[in-house]
């Protein structure tokens, strides 16, 4: 039995119905590289039976405290069954690239059963009809909820899938795994009431001056959630949700994105995306005639890792607020203006992500509760929170070598965050192999047209690298000179 830590149990006391804490990936497989050019869903089942013992997030669930006294425990399920975890689906014809957005769309919207371990997987048949895929393509898209991911187990799921040979021979795993009995209502609150008194003696007077937004001052506050900085302007994308998703991505070669990089002395390819995504805001509400005269800002969430942290469970991310230059329409010089802006806010002094993460985890579990219920609530400081930013960018490094799923190789990597009221617009970017890709996830009554944001990326990315050609052309000149 192994308890929820503090900052993994902030999702879960975010979720809310039509507003769920879970986040997707999406895998596409050539499955002609398998030993012999299928892959039979009964084959990917029997895999996945043969990994669960490598990822602790395969067979555990949780174990609420009652009256939510203490922090959630992981079990181990004994009721475990992986066919309920692991299903297979195809697409509607046609089985293009709009129906497969759709169709994922649609499954990241529903609720994860939080009565069991809190994942699912959906092998996806049926991509018949998207020119950038080969003959038998087809997809496996899982969901886990953000409590069970955290930076020690954030990457378990792909690497757990995975070979990195066509054909790597199916290892014999010894399964040590043993069902753990469900603690009972007396034992749990033995372990709450010891918990919290501990929590008490450990927090103090010094952890309620540190977290303001729970202790109610206003003007601290505002600096804790960092709102009294520049305002964002209201978009479309600043409103409540419905409990409907959309969802497109786009893929690009790492190496196009290192020659925009060139263009900006000391620019990084996280400054290059933020400009893409930057771009394509603008053109996307252009199109609409809702271009604010202000900028629009993002929160990026940035995982920092230090030696210190490792094994340890728990979320270690800091919060950055940054400028989008959307007012700027000349790319180059919207890159550049980025470029400046990632190094002032990343010079902000802020909490740090551990100190962040050592509060969270010495909250009792009510304070906890009601800190996620003031960031998600509709008024308040939680709203001012979210309407200060415009969209959410996560950069999600991935694998830079070819994976596997029993010999079919995996061609592009892609993913789907997490969205809440006045925040409806969430990227996920990552990178896999050479490539990456930029994902958006937006509530569809926000965003009716998924396909014509993405168009707005492609348009984006194309007029920055546009400009590294002409970049060229010219150095060819002069020194033909």
């Amino acid at each position: 039995m192994r308890q929820l830590s503090g900052s993994d149990a902030f999702f879960l006391y975010s979720d809310k119905p039509g507003k769920h804490q879970h986040v997707s990936t999406i895998y596409i497989y050539d499955q002609s590289t398998a030993p012999d050019g299928t892959v039979r869903f009964k084959s990917i089942l029997q895999h996945v039976r043969q990994r669960l013992c490598t990822s602790r997030l395969f067979r555990q669930k949780l174990v609420k405290v009652p009256f939510n006294f203490d922090y959630p425990y992981w079990i181990e399920d004994p009721h475990f069954e992986l066919e309920f975890h692991v299903r297979h689906i195809a697409l509607p014809q046609p089985g293009d690239w709009r129906q497969f957005c759709i169709q994922v769309a649609r499954l990241h919207s529903r609720p994860l059963d939080m009565n069991r371990p809190v994942w699912e997987m959906y092998v996806i048949e049926g991509l018949d009809n998207i020119p950038f895929l080969p003959d038998g393509a087809f997809a496996v898209m899982t969901k886990v909820h953000h409590s069970a991911i955290d930076d020690v187990t954030e990457n378990d799921l792909t690497v757990s899938l995975h070979d990195t040979s066509a054909d790597a021979a199916e290892e014999t795993r010894k399964d040590l795994w043993r069902a753990e009995a469900t603690p009972g209502n007396f034992e749990l609150l033995s372990l709450a009431w010891f918990n919290n008194t501990t929590k008490m003696l450990e927090t103090g007077q010094a952890l309620w001056d540190k977290l303001p937004w729970i202790g109610g001052h206003g003007h601290e506050t505002e600096e804790a959630l960092h709102i009294g900085d520049e305002e964002a302007p209201h978009t479309r994308f600043d409103d409540d949700l419905s409990p409907h998703r959309v969802w497109d991505a786009r893929f690009f070669a790492f190496e196009d994105l290192q020659k925009i990089q060139a263009l900006v002395p000391n620019a990084t390819i996280n400054d290059v995306i933020l400009a893409i995504c930057s771009g394509a805001l603008r053109l996307y509400l252009d199109s609409k005639d809702e271009l604010p005269d202000r900028s629009l800002w993002s929160l990026l969430p940035i995982h920092v890792h230090q030696e210190s942290d490792r094994g340890i469970p728990g979320h270690r991310v800091k919060l950055i607020r940054a400028k989008l230059m959307t007012t700027i329409d000349d790319p180059l010089d919207r890159l550049q203006a980025i470029q400046q802006e990632m190094i002032r806010v990343k010079s902000t002094d802020t909490i740090s992500a551990s100190e962040m993460a050592e509060l969270q985890d010495v909250l009792p579990s009510a304070t906890m509760a009601a800190a996620a219920r003031t960031i998600v609530a509709s008024i308040g400081p939680g709203e001012q929170y979210r309407e200060n930013h415009n969209t959410v960018i996560t950069d999600i490094p991935g694998p830079q070598q070819p994976l596997y799923l029993c010999g079919a190789k995996l061609i592009a990597f892609t993913g789907m965050g997490i969205i809440m009221d006045n925040l409806a617009l969430a990227h996920t970017v990552t990178r896999y192999d050479g490539q990456v890709s930029i994902a958006a996830v937006c509530d569809r009554a926000v965003m009716p047209d998924p396909a014509l944001y993405s168009d707005c990326l492609e348009a984006a990315f194309a007029e920055l690298l546009a400009l590294t050609r002409k970049r060229a052309v010219k150095s060819t000149a002069a020194a033909a000179r």
